[in-house]
């Protein structure tokens, strides 16, 4: 077998989207599965869209997901440069040689012109006018700035018929094509014509892309034959949906690597569940390393059906990931929420109590919001169908528990939960429900990071004591 090569060709048009995160990690997966080589390429042609940063975004959304290419616009290699603006004339003298086999034309239609032509469909398709003119007519065209592009000659009988390795055989009717702009009235050539000489040039052995393109890859093959090349494997990738009905894109949200990053998604996380959309490993596993990604990878599990994004199921794994880290890694990921918390309060002791309560470290501010949010909570919390536990309750047993707790030095959370279960055989208040006043005493919230005895340890014994006064007084009060 030649080397594999595939290629990872985003254009800097925005962020990195979740789709075009799936073809790179794919390309990336079966280029090191079989010891070949990865590229990245920047197809920048498209002038008008480009988006300041969004080269310097791809390039982090890589490194974060560890997708590290062989050959690129940074690390060079033999086929470049990987920049497709810097490779103009090579473009312009592909184009030249399609124009000498007649396999592409010079076309100076204006866009009212075109803007007029439709198919027996009611669609929009060229007619081949501009391919009729004579050479004389053409060079006095260009000598008088007339503005051209240049066109694909797609002949207009016969089949194209093309092999997917996930959607097998698909043949199409050359009267359905268009003779595609090639290059544009500015000299840049479109993505459809810069992609096949780049691949053939850059030697890409399996190109990965999306299932869009299906429609295009009979252009591409009348193009490599045209020039008398080889044609790549090609693997085209099933949608990765919103719902059943919507695709996953930006107007609908959270469709860049970047909006998940700022939910507090970790990269392995957001990378080991982009591999899982539309691709099966044909076991139970739903957990892998990287490494082990590349060992598990096989073209045969890309499934041909559309995938559908489930936050939910993301959100369970990358818990499992949050779970895992050390605990200082936990830590430095969680400081940045931590801007609002008393300098009294002890952080390392919080992110190791959040730790394995949160699934995202974006879920730390509503985990953490009683601690410098306590004041006029809603006092009906003390009603707990579940723990037993009444408003009427609580009032009456608060009293008791401040007093033992003031006596205690210790405020250790062994000896704090032993306190507590003491107050309950004591009082006949059931556990659960004793739990249950203590910690809405403490926080005026439903969900802590801890329980009674860890909230107390959360917040010392002066802001302990404090706070279960401060609530027996609102219980008494009736407010």
């Amino acid at each position: 077998m030649n080397e594999i090569r595939t290629r990872f060709a985003p254009s800097p048009t925005g962020f990195m989207h979740i789709g075009n995160l799936r073809t790179a990690l794919y390309a990336y997966l079966f280029a090191k599965k079989n010891n070949g080589r990865f590229i990245l390429r920047i197809e920048d042609t498209d002038q008008e869209r480009l988006v300041d940063n969004a080269v310097a975004a791809i390039y982090n959304t890589l490194k974060l997901a560890g997708l590290s290419h062989d050959e690129g616009p940074d690390t060079g290699g033999e086929y470049g440069p990987y920049v497709q603006s810097e490779r103009k004339s090579i473009y312009n003298e592909y184009a030249g040689k399609l124009i000498d086999s007649k396999h592409a034309y010079h076309c100076f239609c204006t866009k009212e012109r075109l803007e007029t032509l439709v198919d027996s469909s009611g669609n929009r398709k060229y007619d081949k006018h501009c391919l009729y003119l004579d050479k004389e007519e053409i060079e006095s065209q260009i000598a008088a700035g007339t503005p051209y592009v240049i066109r694909q000659n797609v002949p207009e009988t016969g089949t194209v018929t093309f092999s997917d390795l996930v959607f097998g055989n698909i043949t199409v009717e050359n009267r359905e094509l268009h003779d595609n702009v090639l290059i544009k009235s500015d000299g840049f050539p479109t993505y459809n014509f810069a992609n096949v000489i780049d691949d053939h040039l850059m030697k890409i052995s399996h190109v990965f892309r999306g299932m869009e393109y299906i429609s295009s890859t009979p252009n591409y093959n009348l193009l490599y034959e045209a020039f008398g090349w080889e044609i790549p494997q090609y693997v085209h990738l099933p949608h990765i949906m919103k719902d059943r009905q919507h695709k996953l894109s930006k107007r609908h949200g959270d469709a860049n690597f970047e909006d998940f990053l700022e939910k507090g998604f970790l990269p392995d996380a957001i990378l080991n569940y982009v591999a899982l959309l539309g691709w099966n490993p044909k076991n139970e596993i739903e957990k892998f390393s990287l490494n082990e990604l590349i060992e598990s990878f096989e073209i045969s599990g890309i499934s041909k059906s559309s995938a559908v994004f489930d936050e939910v199921k993301l959100r369970w794994l990358n818990a499992q990931y949050v779970k895992e880290l050390s605990a200082q890694e936990f830590h430095l990921s969680a400081e940045k929420y931590y801007a609002d918390i008393p300098v009294e309060i002890n952080t390392i002791l919080l992110s190791r109590l959040l730790q394995t309560r949160v699934s995202t470290v974006s879920d730390i501010p509503d985990m953490t919001g009683f601690i410098s949010n306590f004041e006029n909570y809603d006092i009906s919390l003390f009603n707990h169908k579940d723990s037993k536990s009444t408003a009427e309750t609580a009032k009456n047993i608060l009293p008791v528990i401040i007093a033992e707790l003031e006596k205690i030095d210790c405020w250790d959370n062994d000896v704090l939960f032993n306190a507590c279960i003491r107050i309950s055989e004591q009082s006949g208040v059931k556990k659960k429900a004793l739990l249950w006043i203590i910690r809405v005493a403490l926080t005026g919230h439903l969900s802590t990071p801890g329980g009674a005895s860890e909230m107390c340890v959360l917040l010392g014994k002066n802001l302990s004591v404090k706070r279960l006064k401060y609530s027996l007084s609102r219980l008494e009060n009736g407010m």
